[in-house]
């Protein structure tokens, strides 16, 4: 009997969901082509067309992006952001008021996968019989599970309430983050700001953007920490004009990265070599 060597699509999927601890593929991960065996891969934050012709080239068994790269991954894609009801809830926010500030960012997302040819690059992997996936959700909520302790393991030993600048060096303790071309920023706030109650609002779907920071600030958080948040939902922060809040940004890539890495360790501990680009 020959032995199998490397894994299969199906193995790597369930090798996310685990490291995350979830039973279920979520909406914005999906299986392209199915493929086993895959003893050499190729695996980037943004897989397209391009890549997957790159991959040819370089000759890998397969490709995994992070982020969706068509199919179910993006039409589905809406379904995670009730994420987001979770996060604000656990944070403190009532379910009915969480639900109302999550339901226009849902719909937003549902006409813009009507929008989208969600078969552009899944078919172009099909013609080239090469195995392809996305693993989202599950790696970036172990990112932001890290890089919760992370704020917390560093804070809970000042022996005095945190400030902002706190929160940064906390996180400044990962090393995605530590040594990312890019630096945390606090576009909303001041680093010798109260940092109050932290909620790093990660592993959503997506970035929350004003409403959900407007949520989070109305209902006792003094600290909210995203990946990324462009300069016109800042602005909408800041005009709040509320005291004391800070929004503190870790990086987009950086922050991913986190989760991401750690996923690949595992692929790489069971014997699959990863071939790292587009980020990683």
């Amino acid at each position: 009997m020959v032995k199998r060597t490397g894994l299969s699509t199906d193995e790597m999927m369930r090798l996310g969901l685990d490291l995350a601890g979830m039973a279920e593929v979520p909406g914005d991960s999906a299986i392209y082509v199915p493929g086993d065996g895959l003893r050499r891969v190729m695996m980037g934050v943004d897989i397209g067309a391009a890549e997957l012709l790159l991959a040819r080239q370089v000759s890998v068994d397969g490709a995994i992006a992070h982020h969706p790269a068509g199919g179910a991954a993006q039409l589905n894609f809406p379904k995670v952001l009730a994420r987001q009801v979770e996060l604000l809830v656990a944070a403190g926010v009532p379910i009915e008021d969480a639900r109302r500030v999550v339901q226009p960012i849902m719909t937003r997302a549902l006409l813009r996968a009507q929008a989208m040819n969600v078969d552009h690059a899944p078919s172009i992997a099909r013609l080239l019989s090469l195995p392809f996936l996305n693993v989202h959700l599950p790696l970036d909520e172990v990112g932001r599970r890290i890089m919760d302790a992370a704020i917390q393991d560093h804070v809970s030993g000042l022996g005095r309430k945190p400030l902002v600048t706190d929160i940064i060096d906390g996180l400044l303790t990962i090393p995605e983050i530590r040594d990312a071309p890019t630096r945390v920023m606090v576009p909303v706030g001041r680093l010798d700001n109260p940092a109050g109650k932290v909620v790093v609002f990660h592993g959503a779907g997506t970035n929350g953007g004003f409403p959900i920071a407007e949520a989070l600030f109305a209902h006792g958080v003094g600290t909210v920490v995203y990946i990324h948040l462009a300069a016109e939902e800042a602005e909408r922060i800041r005009s709040l004009g509320q005291p004391g809040i800070n929004v503190v940004v870790s990086g987009h890539i950086a922050s991913d990265l986190i989760g991401i890495n750690r996923f690949v360790s595992e692929l790489e501990h069971r014997g699959v070599e990863v071939v790292r680009m587009s980020g990683l």
